[in-house]
C-alpha cells in the first residue's frame, strides 16, 4: 500500500514537472500570424523595416532555377510555406526564415530576374516582371504571403532554436566549411592568416557564431576572387568562389596578395570612418557592403597608388543620412542581389566614387 502511494506521488510529481516545463517553454514563444501583400513586403524590405540579420543568413543562395520556380508557384497560386519574422525592440523585423524568398521577390520585381525553365507557364520564359501583362503584374503584387511574426518578448535563444529547427533538413550548396576541406592547402591557410590580422578584426567585426561558420574566411575569399576576376563573375556565388579557390589552392603570389590586402585595409582604416561597418557601433558587416568597399578600394588603388578620395567618403557612404547615402545603400544593403549586374555595379560604384567622385568615369 505504501509502495503504491509512493509510486503515485512520484508519478504526479513528474507530471507536474512536465507540465511546468512545457508551460514555461511555450510561453517563451509568442507570435501573431499576418498576411502581407507582396508589394508591401518588398517595400518594407527595401526600407530596411524587414531585414536579414547576419545570424540568420545562410551560407548558400538559391540558383536562378529555384528562384524562377518560386515565382512560378506564386503566379499559379500554389500554397507557399509560412515565413518567420521576429520583431525587435526597435519595431523592425528580422527575417528568420524566408530570406531567399523575400530577396527573390525583390529581384523579380526590380527586373533583375528573367524567368526561365518554367515548366507550366512556358509562355513567360525569357520575360522580366515589367514585360508581363498588366493583370499578371497586379496579381503578383497583390498576392499575400502568410508570415508568423514572433513578438519582441521571444528570447534570442528561442528564435535561434526555431531557425535551427526550420533549417535542419536544408541541403546547402558548397559552403566555406566544405570549401576549406575540399581545397585545403596553402591558399586556405593564407586566408586564415589574413583573418587574424588585427586591422581586419578592427574594421570588420564578426560575431562568435559567424566565426564558427568561417564568415571571416568567406569575406576574404570574396575579396580575392572579386578583386582578381569580378568581371567574369556569372550568376551563382558558390561555383565562382569554388573555382577561384581551386585554381589558387597551391599556386598564388602570396607576397602580391598580402600586399594588396594590407594596402586595402590601411586605406579603409584611413578614409572610411566606420570601416566596413554600417555604423560606428555596428557589430557585423554585410557581405555586399564588404565586397563593394574592399574590392572597390583595391581596384582604385591599382589605378592610383597614392589615391586620395576625390570627395570625402562620408559624403556618399554615410548611410545614416538617407538622402546622402541613397545610391550607396542601394548597392550595399544586406539583401543586395548577387546577380552579375548588381555585383559588378556595387564594386565599380565604390571604385569610381573614389577615383572620380561619380558613379561612372
Amino acid at each position: 500500500m505504501d509502495e503504491n502511494i509512493n509510486n503515485n506521488y512520484a508519478l504526479n510529481l513528474r507530471n507536474d514537472k512536465i507540465n511546468e516545463e512545457l508551460l514555461k517553454l511555450r510561453w517563451e514563444i509568442q507570435y501573431n500570424t499576418n498576411d502581407y501583400a507582396i508589394d508591401y513586403l518588398i517595400a518594407r524590405f527595401k526600407e530596411g523595416e524587414f531585414f536579414i540579420n547576419a545570424y540568420y543568413q545562410r551560407n548558400f543562395v538559391w540558383d536562378s532555377n529555384r528562384k524562377c520556380l518560386f515565382i512560378e508557384s506564386i503566379l499559379l497560386g500554389y500554397p507557399i510555406p509560412f515565413m518567420f519574422f521576429s520583431q525587435n525592440d526597435d519595431s523592425r523585423f528580422d527575417i528568420i526564415d524566408g530570406a531567399q524568398r523575400t530577396s527573390t521577390l525583390e529581384e523579380f520585381f526590380d527586373g533583375d530576374l528573367i524567368l526561365s525553365n518554367l515548366k507550366k507557364l512556358t509562355e513567360m520564359n525569357g520575360l522580366k516582371y515589367k514585360q508581363l501583362p498588366l493583370n499578371v503584374q497586379r496579381r503578383f503584387r497583390n498576392t499575400t504571403l502568410r508570415v508568423i511574426v514572433l513578438s519582441d518578448n521571444t528570447s534570442l535563444d528561442a528564435r535561434k532554436e526555431i531557425f535551427n529547427r526550420i533549417n535542419t533538413t536544408s541541403l546547402p550548396l558548397k559552403t566555406t566549411e566544405t570549401r576549406r576541406g575540399t581545397y585545403a592547402g596553402p591558399f586556405i591557410d593564407f586566408m586564415s592568416d589574413c583573418a587574424q590580422k588585427q586591422l581586419f578584426k578592427k574594421l570588420c567585426p564578426i560575431s562568435e557564431n559567424s566565426l564558427k561558420r568561417y564568415e571571416h574566411i568567406e569575406l576574404i575569399t570574396r575579396f580575392f576572387a572579386f578583386a582578381n576576376n569580378y568581371q567574369n563573375y556569372g550568376q551563382e556565388m558558390s561555383p565562382f568562389l569554388d573555382e577561384f579557390v581551386e585554381k589558387h589552392m597551391n599556386n598564388f603570389d602570396k607576397n602580391a596578395f598580402e600586399t594588396e590586402f594590407d594596402r586595402m585595409l590601411s586605406f579603409v582604416d584611413k578614409y572610411f570612418k566606420n570601416g566596413f561597418k554600417k555604423t560606428a557601433n555596428g557589430n557585423f558587416v554585410p557581405r555586399a557592403r564588404f565586397e563593394s568597399i574592399s574590392v572597390g578600394v583595391a581596384l582604385a588603388l591599382r589605378e592610383d597608388e597614392d589615391l586620395t578620395p576625390f570627395i570625402p567618403t562620408d559624403e556618399w557612404s554615410d548611410i545614416t543620412d538617407k538622402e546622402k547615402g541613397k545610391k550607396f545603400r542601394f548597392h550595399t544593403t544586406t539583401h543586395a542581389s548577387n546577380n552579375k549586374s548588381r555585383v559588378i555595379g556595387r564594386i565599380e560604384f565604390v571604385k569610381n566614387m573614389l577615383l572620380y567622385g561619380k558613379e561612372t568615369n
